[in-house]
């Protein structure tokens, strides 16, 4: 686990994300404190040749971040049987709100690829783990 994704769990759990929103309805606080709760990170908090491997419910991803939310994505049968570059718009509980720049579990993470029209959506989101780049065999947990 890398020491700034630690910080950023501990201000999380602990800072003022997890005050319900008074425009929000229960539903969107609910969903934005489990996602804080669940774990995750965002992308903007991780050096450019960081590589993520991303297990959703179906299959696992592996993505090395090129930077900003440009990334080499592989893992999906279809989409990417071989590395894309795509755009990570970040994760969604499954319907519209997305949380920017951000890879949490228990969401669904979203992709735009540059051969489809519609973003790819993935199924849940079960692990997220960081391994070193150039050193896929050495892997760490993120939250």
């Amino acid at each position: 686990m890398s020491k700034s994704t630690v910080i950023e769990r501990q201000e999380a759990l602990t800072g003022p994300s997890l005050t319900p929103h008074p425009n929000l309805s229960d539903a969107v606080n609910r969903n934005i404190v489990q996602s804080e709760i669940e774990g995750g990170v965002f992308l903007d908090s991780l050096q450019p040749a960081t590589v993520l491997q991303i297990q959703t419910r179906h299959h696992c991803y592996t993505a090395v971040l090129i930077g900003g939310s440009r990334a080499l994505i592989s893992g999906h049968p279809q989409y990417c049987p071989q590395p894309v570059l795509v755009a990570i718009a970040g994760s969604t509980w499954g319907g519209s709100m997305l949380k920017l720049h951000f890879v949490g579990r228990g969401m669904h993470l979203e992709f735009h690829h540059p051969e489809y029209r519609t973003p790819i959506i993935t199924s849940p989101i079960q692990e997220i783990q960081e391994c070193a780049a150039g050193h896929q065999s050495q892997v760490h947990a993120l939250a």
